[in-house]
């Protein structure tokens, strides 16, 4: 559940603004670089909920900024690649495809596969915050799958393989998957496998605020339905993924300058559409914690 606010502050006027009857909304109207009072944040809190994606307009914040607001939410989870960390703020992960003095300055192949961050922690986010820094002027798009709607919309003959079944998660799954001359993904120390273990968590999760259901496994981490031949589960992981991802599911962002976008890991895949190597895009996200899946 979201941290409690110790601060006093003014309410804000701000819009919440459907973009579908679907998944999605845009909030207008209201300036993070300003704590946040109790009203106002509940009134984010249930737009989170709602939608599942949020996307606050026009900011203008520091990195101290996003990670006190992050917090609002609950405790920031650090990524194991620690070298795309921002300096002296490592709450925050660079996001980018930039490459400086032949070293990249941050994770520049994320979300190349449908995923929810984090799903291999035994605490898997909760959501995640993404600010633009520095955006392309064509492609960078982020989709984002609606979960609850793809357990809805489940064929019975789905629902019948995967019902009371779990999965095994993986940081390393895909961890070399379309490798290139840049190192987007250096080789993990011993110390880094371990923060990285293989996790087991239930095909379907209950959400632990609204008590709605949605699958919860994806293309980039999940390696295998337990207690299944591999065939069959492969099979059935593919026909999974491949449902949750229809139109219908989708809300696709194209981003302007000054967003952040604010997704829920438990109800919504995400996948980064990319944009041509030659164009510079770099985005700070912090990462909330979430609860062990049920």
């Amino acid at each position: 559940m979201p941290a409690a606010s110790l601060v006093s502050s003014a309410a804000q006027a701000f819009d919440v603004r459907p973009f579908t009857d679907k998944v999605g909304a845009e909030i207008v109207g209201l300036d993070l670089s300003r704590p946040l009072d109790d009203a106002d944040f509940a009134r984010v809190h249930q737009a989170h909920l709602d939608h599942h994606v949020v996307v606050f307009r026009e900011q203008r914040i520091t990195p101290q900024q996003q990670i006190d607001f992050s917090r609002r939410f609950g405790v920031l989870q650090i990524h194991v690649l620690k070298q795309f960390l921002l300096a002296n703020h490592p709450e925050i992960l660079i996001v980018s495809n930039i490459v400086e003095d032949g070293q990249p300055i941050g994770l520049g192949d994320a979300g190349k596969f449908w995923h929810s961050d984090l799903s291999y922690k035994e605490l898997p986010s909760l959501g995640s915050m993404l600010y633009a820094q520095e955006l392309p002027s064509e492609g960078g798009d982020t989709l984002f799958a609606d979960m609850h709607l793809a357990w809805d919309t489940l064929p019975a003959h789905l629902r019948k393989a995967i019902e009371g079944r779990s999965a095994v998660h993986s940081y390393t799954a895909r961890y070399r998957d379309g490798h290139n001359a840049v190192n987007w993904r250096p080789t993990l120390t011993p110390e880094q496998l371990a923060q990285v273990v293989e996790v087991v968590h239930p095909v379907v999760r209950t959400h632990p605020e609204t008590g709605r259901k949605a699958l919860f496994v994806n293309e980039n981490f999940t390696t295998h339905i337990v207690g299944l031949p591999e065939d069959e589960s492969r099979q059935i992981l593919n026909e999974i993924n491949a449902h949750s991802v229809g139109n219908d599911h989708v809300y696709r962002h194209r981003w302007q300058d000054g967003d952040m976008v604010f997704w829920d890991n438990r109800s919504l895949m995400h996948l980064a559409a990319g944009c041509p190597p030659e164009l510079r895009r770099r985005l700070h996200r912090t990462t909330i914690q979430g609860d062990a899946p049920f």
